[in-house]
């Protein structure tokens, strides 16, 4: 399993970035291997934090090479302050099963878990 995790701290958003995030979107949960996302935002300082999950790196290499995904990232400066990316295999995932989640049933494929 991939977690990609995008941080960032906004700007204004405009027509455009909605957009082309919306399109992002659509098409991310379209591609093999698609798995869930979820979002947050540090209330103290605005900061937003988006993680998605995929079964391996193909779905994510699709994202990442999608037209209005690289649109977007060309444009990045016009809505962003910062960001960073964090791309992670996921070696382990558990909890008590109380929520849904995309790691939920996660069996790691390897002996490092």
């Amino acid at each position: 399993m991939i977690s990609a995790t995008f941080i960032f701290d906004k700007k204004q958003f405009d027509a455009r970035f909605y957009q082309l995030d919306e399109e992002i979107a659509v098409f991310a949960r379209q591609t093999p291997g698609y798995l869930g996302e979820e979002s947050w935002e540090n209330p103290s300082n605005g900061r937003i934090c988006n993680v998605y999950y995929w079964q391996d790196m193909q779905g994510l290499q699709a994202l990442m090479q999608h037209p209005r995904h690289l649109e977007a990232k060309a444009s990045q400066a016009e809505w962003l302050q910062g960001y960073q990316v964090i791309i992670s295999e996921v070696l382990r995932a558990y909890g008590d099963d109380n929520f849904a989640h995309p790691t939920a049933g996660f069996k790691a494929s390897s002996s490092r878990a």
